[in-house]
């Protein structure tokens, strides 16, 4: 048996993907216009996951793992605060931390696409790529259109030597990803064709 290796440096997968509130973006998705997707002004208190989700994206984790532990105590957004706790405890390299606040995400949603995503990406990093492989499945069963799952998945089967499923895969999300983001997906495709 003949092991190819990819002359291609190692391609960077995407990174976590961050729960927003699912507050108002179900109405859209359902067909329906969400007369309140303007800009809204800033109260005096804001919902404990809002105020997490901005010091989370200011880049005070420290801060917003606070106020996303006292978002879960309130009920607010559970399941976007965990997913978005597994994020902060995925950056701090605590994979067990990361793997059980993902999960309890799941509980509260189960079709939480982003926690799917997320934990997909924890179990390629660990490298246990039948459990990555799931994950990045499941999440383009949730959400076809979010581009990055094929890409990483195709990445995951190139590391099982599935190179035809890869190359199907990437060219998947060749048709949905921006233009400008189909240079690393085309230059792979083009090297495991070769194989």
């Amino acid at each position: 048996m003949k092991i190819h290796r990819l002359p291609l440096s190692d391609p960077q997968k995407f990174g976590p993907k961050r729960a927003q509130t699912r507050r108002n973006r179900t109405l859209e998705k359902h067909g329906q216009l969400n007369l309140f997707s303007g800009r809204i002004l800033q109260m005096e208190s804001s919902a404990p996951f809002d105020e997490a989700l901005r010091l989370d994206e200011s880049g005070d984790y420290s801060s917003a793992q606070r106020f996303y532990l006292k978002a879960i105590e309130m009920e607010d957004s559970m399941a976007d605060a965990y997913c978005n706790l597994g994020i902060i405890a995925f950056r701090d390299q605590n994979y067990a931390k990361a793997i059980d606040y993902l999960t309890l995400c799941l509980r509260y949603d189960h079709r939480h696409y982003e926690a799917h995503f997320n934990l997909a990406n924890i179990y390629a990093e660990i490298g246990n790529a039948p459990l990555a492989q799931i994950h990045y499945e499941v999440s383009i069963e949730m959400e076809p259109t979010f581009s990055n799952s094929y890409f990483n998945l195709a990445l995951i089967l190139v590391k099982i030597h599935e190179y035809s499923e890869a190359i199907s895969r990437l060219k998947e999300y060749v048709q949905i990803a921006p233009a400008t983001e189909h240079k690393p997906a085309l230059e792979l495709i083009s090297k495991l064709s070769n194989l």
